[in-house]
């Protein structure tokens, strides 16, 4: 499959299915993982702090060698919190709509929420109770073909480790302070869009400027974003080196 070997993070609630159908569109070795306490990963009764879930990260990334990283939201987090501490860990980054900074969770009541619907389910019951929950049931009028995206996505192994996640993370932030990514001088790709409350664009807009070889790509929304997603596969395969 050739070089570079890049490992993917992915976002919370989301397991390594999410990027799983543009890995076969780049090329290289990509490495696809589920966090602890998402998808078919074991789920610890605690330990779910972005730095956490930057170790987890590490130990995959080290385990297969890789050299470059990819993290949506969560998994953007977890990234630059090992870069906090390890500010050359990596070649060469892309981060896709970053959930936070060195701030509190901005948003905690939907995701606490999600968390109260997993508790004590089975994984078929958990899957239920999110896909027949309101918002997401308005939200599938709109976009129907969310809603298989989602049965697929919500199949969590371990739902209460899944909620405890979501109670840990929304209560941490992923960098104890944000000066420290100036240290990052590997590229970095920012993916950030308008209007996303929960992944501010306003994120991208300080990283591009805090990380000295840092690119920012911003889209006008969701519908914009979703309809570039080629462009955003190959601008991030050939950035990464994978084209």
């Amino acid at each position: 499959m050739g070089e570079p070997v890049t490992v993917l993070a992915h976002g919370l609630t989301n397991s390594c299915r999410e990027l799983a159908p543009f890995t076969p569109l780049v090329g290289g070795k990509k490495i696809r993982f589920c966090f602890r306490g998402h998808g078919h990963s074991s789920a610890p009764p605690r330990g779910y702090r972005f730095e956490d879930f930057a170790n987890d990260l590490d130990a995959v990334a080290s385990a297969y060698d890789a050299t470059c990283a990819v993290g949506t939201s969560l998994g953007a987090g977890a990234i630059c919190n090992l870069l906090t501490r390890r500010p050359d860990r990596f070649e060469r980054m892309a981060f896709l709509l970053l959930a936070g900074l060195d701030q509190p969770f901005a948003h905690k009541a939907r995701y606490l929420h999600t968390a109260e619907l997993l508790d004590g389910k089975t994984t078929e019951e958990a899957v239920e109770a999110i896909l027949s929950d309101p918002e997401r049931v308005a939200q599938y009028l709109q976009t129907p073909w969310r809603m298989e995206l989602d049965r697929a996505q919500w199949e969590h192994l371990h739902p209460d480790g899944l909620a405890q996640a979501i109670r840990e993370v929304v209560n941490d932030w992923p960098v104890p302070d944000r000066e420290l990514l100036r240290a990052v001088t590997a590229p970095v790709l920012l993916i950030c869009m308008e209007g996303d409350v929960v992944h501010p664009a306003e994120l991208g807009r300080i990283l591009v400027e805090l990380m000295p070889n840092a690119e920012l790509v911003m889209f006008d929304g969701i519908d914009h974003l979703f309809a570039e997603i080629p462009m955003v596969v190959q601008r991030a395969a050939a950035f990464l080196g994978l084209s």
